[in-house]
């Protein structure tokens, strides 16, 4: 990057995936950055909410026409690469199946325009404090008996180790263009876990981006830091209709099993970043990954 930073700017307040062992540390960052208003997007509960666990689920959020031009658009795209390869199309680890199609709000007009939705954007400026762009977006395909597990982890230690982010102030919203049941590999999350960053242990391998997106094997954090904070705060699974929309905190720690049912969940992911936020080098010292992974401009 040719924009020169202070020590201080340079300071690695996260690190990870440097120790033998996992660490433990708190949170350095605010959770929601605007004080509240009655004018404000969200209710004052919704915002307490958010805060307090790093998640929101906003039910019946989008209706049904808008949700019929999504799911047309979702089912066109995976026939489109059912066997068309690209590098921003990831298959499951163990067939061809499509499980991802990143990049979605650049290289798709319909899902371009979702992710610039008044109403979305409003919220995500409101809890981030500043206009925002999207770091990261993506499809995700979870197809009946067959979609596989997303494990436990933190998109925040990634974003920063791998693709440079250097503060909290990141959020996804993950749009059910399906019913999410508890049987078809909703996802998991472990509410007030934001509030604190679990270091990883291994240092990872150039471009195992190529990997990690089939099955993730770095960045992953230890059982015995998973289950005391889920003895700590619990474990929820929000579930609902198709048009309901899921805000997580980046540093938040979820995860989703496999789908053995017969019924599909296929949700759409906008990554939000603040514009005061953007990426530096990775603090890995590795190469940045690539920018349909994670927006660089």
């Amino acid at each position: 990057m040719s924009q020169k930073l202070t020590k201080e700017q340079t300071i690695d307040r996260y690190p990870s995936r440097l120790a033998d062992k996992p660490g433990r540390s708190e949170r350095k960052d605010p959770v929601v950055y605007s004080t509240w208003t009655a004018d404000s997007p969200l209710t004052k509960e919704q915002s307490d909410f958010y805060e307090q666990n790093g998640y929101l689920f906003l039910e019946d959020f989008f209706n049904e026409t808008e949700l019929n031009v999504w799911r047309e658009e979702l089912s066109r795209l995976q026939e489109a690469y059912r066997d068309q390869e690209a590098s921003h199309v990831i298959r499951e680890p163990q067939s061809k199946e499509v499980r991802s199609i990143f990049a979605v709000h650049e290289n798709n007009d319909i899902f371009q325009s979702l992710s610039k939705h008044p109403r979305l954007v409003s919220i995500m400026n409101y809890l981030l404090g500043s206009d925002t762009y999207i770091h990261q977006s993506r499809i995700n395909y979870k197809p009946g008996f067959t979609g596989k597990e997303f494990y436990w982890h933190s998109d925040f230690e990634t974003w920063h180790v791998e693709d440079g982010m250097p503060n909290m102030r990141a959020l996804s919203c993950s749009i059910a263009l399906t019913d999410n049941h508890p049987y078809n590999g909703p996802l998991m999350i472990i509410p007030g876990s934001h509030k604190t960053f679990i270091s990883c242990v291994g240092q990872t391998p150039d471009n195992h981006f190529k990997e990690s997106l089939r099955k993730q094997e770095y960045g992953v954090p230890d059982q015995d830091s998973l289950k005391a904070l889920a003895d700590e705060n619990g474990i929820q699974m929000p579930i609902g209709e198709a048009g309901s929309v899921l805000l997580f905190d980046c540093n938040v720690m979820h995860g989703s099993s496999s789908n053995i049912s017969p019924y599909s969940r296929s949700n759409v992911f906008m990554v939000y970043n603040s514009v005061e936020n953007k990426l530096r080098e990775p603090f890995s010292g590795q190469q940045p990954r690539p920018g349909y992974i994670a927006t660089r401009s």
